[in-house]
């Protein structure tokens, strides 16, 4: 059996961005990852002054900032008018967000990581608590008879989590709608401004494109009809004609360019799921000395942008808790880290909820039709509320506490 301080189920960016913020405080954890290597499903990510903060927490961000141009305008077309509204970015954080490539940002994070830490292919089974000295320690089995215990398991393992379901969370659901995402790759350059976003809107459709740099741009689509599941999960190839014949056909050339020039590796269509609130709200978010981070606590519909935003939150945030565990007991006491972890759980459990329903009423106002009740809800929604909900993104996760000792922690050990 082999012995671990913290294990950390999935090498997403919510694991990995957990993985670095104890490695931060002298901590090793373990990550367990069920694919071959580093994923980069998504293709993109949007990060704002929160996430930005964060990966300064971290020490990463001075990585990644100068390779992506931050975001100063976005133009919003309506495909039925052709009138386009400017809207400026220069309010979101301290010189505007930047869109990054998701592989980039994992391969930026795993660099801060020990070799080795990262056990690719890593199938769970089953997870079970055993008492250690009067405290619950979670103890992991995996699929080729491997059997880890850890003082501290935090599930970063996505929408479908077994860790949230052996938390007893509920199920996410589907919002009813999807999302079409991918790279469109010009080898000769694409001539688009990098400090300009582009979206456009239709009747139950909602579009965009954002340049990443000279030569890639990074696309998506969300409409309100979802296509039968073999479209969704089809090849490439037959995702690209069903966007084209059926979904943006009305759509101006420049976005039609886009998906004519979409890398397939990185073409994904998927339906859009997200939490309850409520379930966030009074659900088990800690049983013992596992909890979750990341979409295996909050998924959410990408209309706020926010979701690898609060992945890396709940990282800093999680790594605080824990550290100031550690400070305060002289290194990680199983029957002590629980009410560290409490303080974690209470401390994400309302931003989050705000982000899971901010996002979701954003898209459901934004593409939930077009006639006259939908329209003045709209109206509301853009003069009154929206601002509110943007500004929940601006947001400080705080730093990672300074630790004051060596500790022997960062070692595992194999037992009998």
């Amino acid at each position: 059996m082999m012995e671990e301080e913290v294990v950390i189920v999935g090498a997403g960016i919510a694991g990995l961005a957990t993985g670095v913020a104890l490695q931060r405080l002298g901590i090793r954890a373990l990550i367990l990852e069920k694919s071959q290597g580093l994923r980069a499903t998504g293709a993109a990510l949007t990060l704002t002054s929160n996430a930005w903060l964060a990966l300064d927490a971290l020490g990463v961000a001075h990585k990644l900032s100068p390779l992506y141009a931050p975001l100063k305008t976005g133009f919003v077309t309506d495909v039925a008018t052709g009138a386009t509204q400017t809207i400026s970015h220069a309010g979101a954080g301290k010189d505007g967000p930047r869109t990054v490539h998701r592989k980039t940002l994992l391969e930026a994070l795993a660099g801060e990581l020990p070799i080795g830490v990262i056990r690719f292919s890593s199938h769970i089974d089953a997870i079970e608590t055993q008492l250690q000295d009067g405290s619950p320690i979670p103890v992991i089995h995996l699929s080729d008879g491997t059997v880890i215990k850890s003082k501290i398991l935090v599930g970063c393992d996505g929408v479908h989590s077994i860790v949230a379901r052996w938390l007893g969370l509920g199920a996410p659901v589907n919002s009813g709608r999807s999302a079409v995402r991918g790279l469109a790759v010009f080898p000769d350059g694409h001539g688009l401004n990098l400090q300009e976003s582009r979206q456009f809107v239709g009747v139950g459709l909602r579009a965009g494109f954002i340049p990443l740099s000279d030569k890639d741009a990074y696309w998506g689509l969300t409409c309100l009809s979802s296509p039968k599941g073999e479209i969704m999960a089809a090849e490439p190839e037959v995702i690209q004609r069903e966007v084209q014949e059926n979904y943006v056909k009305d759509f101006p050339e420049i976005y039609k360019e886009m998906i004519r020039h979409c890398d397939f590796s990185t073409l994904t269509w998927a339906p859009l799921m997200f939490r309850y609130p409520w379930d966030i709200l009074f659900g088990n978010l800690r049983k013992g000395n596992v909890t979750v981070a990341g979409d295996a606590m909050h998924p959410m519909t990408p209309d706020l942008g926010q979701g690898g935003c609060a992945a890396l939150e709940d990282a800093v945030v999680l790594g605080r808790h824990i550290g100031n565990s550690l400070i305060k007991n002289g290194g990680l006491i199983p029957g002590k880290i629980g009410q560290d972890l409490d303080g974690y759980v209470q401390e994400r459990k309302w931003r989050v909820s705000w982000l899971v329903t901010g996002s979701y009423f954003s898209g459901w106002i934004q593409q939930g039709g077009s006639n006259r009740w939908m329209k003045f809800l709209r109206y509301v929604f853009y003069k009154y509320l929206f601002t509110r909900i943007v500004g929940a993104v601006d947001y400080d996760c705080g730093k990672l506490p300074s630790v004051p000792f060596t500790s022997e922690l960062g070692s595992s050990k194999r037992t009998e």
